[in-house]
């Protein structure tokens, strides 16, 4: 009796044992949800500030809606959603586009202007969530910035430049 008992003992043991396995093993093949990425001009990245989330920079909770012209908050309505395009601002870091309410399909948008072109960077709305947000762009010692709502493809909304 003492050894069959050991046996079935083994057995449950075994029997759980490749039952984790096979639980690990369907979890590692399961694969894993989509997240976007930012995507950013060749020329992006190359000031103070800039390739950072606004929550990474020394101005971390500083960032404000400054006094754009026509307003620092837009409003777009698309597929049946009215979606807030918002510029925020902070004078020691720069600037950042929010977006919220918005389906995927849409991205927050912020462009810098240079002496010879635009530098932009953008964020898409991740699956399961309705708002995103741009790193920070580096509008500081007199440049230009501005936050642009997209979806698919189409510019919904802009704020003027700032």
């Amino acid at each position: 009796m003492v050894l069959k008992r050991k046996r079935e003992t083994g057995r449950r043991g075994w029997r759980a044992l490749l039952g984790v396995a096979f639980a690990f093993g369907l979890a590692a093949m399961t694969p894993l949800q989509a997240q976007a990425a930012p995507m950013e001009s060749a020329s992006y990245g190359n000031l103070p500030n800039e390739g950072l989330y606004p929550e990474q920079t020394s101005c971390s909770g500083s960032y404000y809606q400054p006094n754009v012209p026509g307003g620092a908050t837009k409003t777009a309505v698309y597929a049946g959603r009215t979606i807030t395009l918002k510029y925020f601002y902070s004078p020691g870091c720069g600037s950042f586009a929010r977006i919220e309410n918005a389906p995927e399909g849409c991205a927050a948008h912020s462009n810098r202007l240079t002496d010879t072109s635009t530098v932009w960077v953008l964020e898409t709305v991740d699956p399961g969530i309705d708002y995103a947000y741009t790193k920070v762009i580096n509008n500081l010692d007199g440049r230009l910035s501005k936050a642009v709502l997209f979806c698919d493809n189409q510019r919904l909304a802009e704020t003027a430049w700032y």
